[in-house]
């Protein structure tokens, strides 16, 4: 099952009443007002009470309606703010927001929400369509990653503050996605620096992914690149220290044959200096 489709029938099981409330509109004969003095639409809405509003939110949700569901939510909360059919509009709201793509509605009616009731049944879900509204603007690595940033911070509070949500499972596995994106993005500006042999520069960003994202698939590559870095620049002990921590903890990997092939015609071997950051990092990637 998607994300969406959890995201859909977790509001559906939120759903109560979802016949949609009969409303009759008055008819008004006035000696005394013009067309213009009346606003129908305006009178509606200030007579309608929340459960209606709310029944007609959901009733249109129900029929893929989103606009007018979004409408009559927005009603509830903006004419009803103390009512809890309001507190149930809100979290409906967000829901229908990232239904309709429109993701920074989405996110700060969902943060509005979590701020005011930390505490409801529906505090996790509105957390999580805030991941999700994330989730659905994070963009290629070669571009910048503040949505993949705020999609790891968002889903690890929701496992923190709310560890046995049934969205625990998926906010683990947003939360791996974000970091290898994050990895990704500086394993891109470090490969660009190594390019123009700006090795300094280069190394910085392939360590961060060794220090700060080890556990994501860019591993095996930032150590390899580790070891051309260091090795270009005539810092032999750290290259051979990058590639044995590679060897030993991804002996069958193409990256460390090519980073062992590197040290060879230069007259060296993988070895690990145990002073190095590089040793230290590696007893983490092994659990030593």
């Amino acid at each position: 099952m998607t994300e969406l489709r959890k995201a859909d029938c977790a509001a559906r099981r939120r759903s109560v009443g979802l016949a949609a409330a009969a409303i009759v509109l008055p008819l008004f004969v006035s000696a005394c007002a013009s067309d213009k003095d009346v606003d129908l639409t305006s009178y509606v809405e200030s007579i309608e009470p929340a459960d209606a509003l709310y029944n007609q939110g959901l009733a249109n949700l129900e029929a893929g309606r989103m606009t007018e569901a979004a409408r009559k939510f927005d009603a509830v909360d903006r004419q009803h703010p103390y009512s809890e059919q309001a507190r149930k509009s809100m979290v409906m709201a967000a829901f229908t927001n990232y239904r309709q793509g429109k993701y920074e509605e989405a996110i700060n009616t969902g943060q509005r929400y979590v701020s005011l009731y930390p505490t409801s049944d529906d505090a996790a879900y509105a957390q999580y369509i805030v991941g999700l509204s994330y989730y659905r603007q994070v963009r290629d690595v070669t571009q910048d990653q503040k949505e993949a940033r705020r999609l790891a911070e968002t889903m690890r509070e929701l496992v923190d503050r709310w560890p046995e949500s049934e969205y625990v499972d998926d906010a683990h596995a947003k939360i791996r996605f974000a970091r290898d994106q994050l990895a990704g993005k500086e394993m891109q500006v470090g490969r660009y620096y190594q390019e123009r042999r700006e090795f300094i520069a280069a190394v910085k960003r392939f360590r961060n992914v060794v220090e700060m994202y080890s556990d994501t698939r860019h591993i095996e590559e930032a150590l390899a690149r580790l070891t051309e870095s260091y090795y270009a620049m005539g810092l032999a002990s750290e290259a051979q220290t990058a590639a044995a921590v590679l060897g030993h903890n991804y002996p069958e990997s193409q990256w460390y044959k090519d980073s062992y092939a590197l040290l060879q015609s230069g007259g060296l071997s993988p070895r690990e200096d145990q002073g190095s950051w590089l040793s230290r990092a590696g007893k983490v990637l092994t659990g030593s």
